[in-house]
């Protein structure tokens, strides 16, 4: 706070709460308040984002708002040329520790399916409990919310096993049809 007062600047945003959340009210303030030509003072890096990726996505949109970003602590000034490569250097770091992390993710996914691991929901059966209020419903003695609550599923999850019931009904006609006439 000392250091931002001998830079004689017209405005202090104060955050109360923590810096890793985006949505803080300061933040938002100071974000309104800013105007295109003004030049941001900050203590540091870590008094405006908690993180490299939120820092720069900062900066990003002030620069976009033709205001300059000064950081005493690292000495960093995106108004020269040397404060820009600096910031430059931490989108490259940024960018590289991203794809390192999605890297050892989809080597982990990898492993993880070789031993049997299976990702995602389980898939919902159509067993006899199914079908038995598909077809209450069907006959018209229930609604489709009724059939769904006392299935335990959602609409979406009813309807695209009804036509996944359905469709497969059309194939299994079908297929007898084919089976009759070539009996014949």
């Amino acid at each position: 706070m000392i250091a931002l007062k001998e830079q004689k600047v017209e405005k202090v945003f104060v955050e109360k709460i923590s810096g890793k959340d985006k949505n803080r009210p300061q933040l938002q303030a100071m974000m309104n308040f800013i105007r295109e030509g003004d030049t941001l003072i900050i203590e540091s890096i870590s008094r405006l984002a908690r993180n490299t990726r939120d820092f720069l996505e900062i900066v990003a949109t002030l620069s976009e708002r033709g205001v300059e970003v000064i950081s005493l602590k690292e000495s960093i000034d995106t108004a020269t040329p040397q404060g820009k490569f600096v910031l430059t250097i931490f989108g490259a770091l940024y960018e590289l520790e991203r794809e390192s992390i999605k890297q050892r993710q989809m080597e982990g996914i990898a492993v993880a399916k070789a031993k049997g691991v299976v990702f995602g929901r389980p898939a919902i059966k159509v067993d006899d409990k199914f079908i038995k209020e598909y077809n209450r419903w069907k006959e018209g003695k229930q609604t489709a919310t009724e059939t769904f609550k006392k299935l335990d599923i959602s609409r979406t999850s009813f309807y695209r096993k009804v036509k996944e019931l359905e469709n497969n009904s059309v194939i299994n006609r079908k297929e007898s049809a084919k089976i009759e006439q070539s009996i014949k």
